[in-house]
């Protein structure tokens, strides 16, 4: 175990230089004039480019300037905008609201999702399964911001069962319903395969056979069917932290949160592109450790799998 964690481990390294690499080709490649609106509605005099270009080091080598940033990385700092500000401080502030409304996401994703498939997948083409197939269809067709809106309109405005924005606060309350319109597609497709899943493993030979010893059927469930029908969902909740972090722009927008989504619209419509940058490498780590942890999830789920 120690060794294949060992050898995940520097898999990463070549992973992540080649994504942030081509995350910073990528958005210093986009067109256009960096210094463009910094200076009002005139131009920017040459001087002011000349010296902004020398201090960001514009006028060099993309592959130095990549080097010199990783170098930085290295340290702790993901530098400064082109108005000065630091850019671990704008992380700072609007990165943990994001991580708690991806993580309330993910809860609900998990609990609803989870129990709606194994409830439908051990009582198939029932009521409740023809009820939670139509929802999920209806919740996969429907866009993120529609959702958003509807709810946002029917709870906030209408009811006043909850406040149609997110205050600075970011209680968990106030999350519950942005976190369930960010999670709601990813929701529908984790009940859909935890469905698919528990059907096809409960017609197993080691289900009849533990029913056919007089085990109870709860702990047929809990202990031999559900672990092995977990590895899919698993999957899916470990790779959804980084999409739910990364796709909360919409959310964030409707329900007024000051997280990353917002920060990275802002940015590329002003041109920031360090800051751009900054936030998809985070995303980048998010998305490696999920992974190498969602595999050394599989050998505790699945007595199969053994990492040698």
């Amino acid at each position: 175990m120690g060794r294949y964690l060992l050898r995940r481990l520097l898999q990463l390294v070549p992973v992540f230089i080649g994504t942030t690499f081509l995350i910073y080709w990528l958005v210093w490649s986009v067109p256009g004039d960096p210094f463009a609106g910094k200076c009002g509605e005139r131009p920017c005099p040459p001087g002011f480019v000349a010296m902004m270009t020398e201090k960001f080091q514009l006028d060099q080598p993309l592959i130095v300037q990549y080097a010199n940033y990783m170098k930085n990385l290295f340290q702790g700092d993901f530098g400064t905008t082109f108005g000065g500000r630091s850019i671990n401080d704008i992380i700072a502030t609007a990165y943990p609201n994001t991580l708690k409304l991806a993580l309330v996401a993910l809860a609900i994703e998990a609990i609803i999702g989870l129990t709606a498939g194994v409830v439908t997948g051990l009582r198939r083409n029932g009521f409740l399964d023809n009820l939670v197939l139509v929802s999920t269809l209806f919740l996969i067709a429907l866009p993120i911001f529609v959702i958003g809106f509807v709810l946002q309109w029917v709870l906030g405005v209408q009811w006043h069962i909850v406040e149609p924005t997110v205050s600075n606060e970011m209680r968990i309350s106030e999350l519950i319903v942005p976190g369930f319109v960010l999670g709601s597609a990813s929701m529908a497709y984790i009940a859909r395969v935890a469905r698919t899943s528990i059907a096809e493993n409960r017609r197993s030979d080691y289900v009849r056979t533990a029913i056919a010893k007089g085990l109870p059927m709860r702990r047929v469930v809990g202990v031999h069917l559900l672990r092995n029908s977990l590895i899919p969902v698993v999957t899916l909740l470990g790779t959804d932290l980084g999409a739910l972090m990364g796709g909360a722009i919409v959310t964030e927008g409707i329900f007024q949160i000051n997280g990353i989504g917002r920060v990275v619209y802002r940015s590329i419509v002003t041109k920031e592109s360090a800051t751009v940058v900054s936030i998809v490498v985070i995303l980048v780590l998010v998305y490696l450790l999920m992974n190498l942890l969602v595999d050394l999830l599989y050998a505790a789920l699945d007595p199969r799998i053994r990492y040698e």
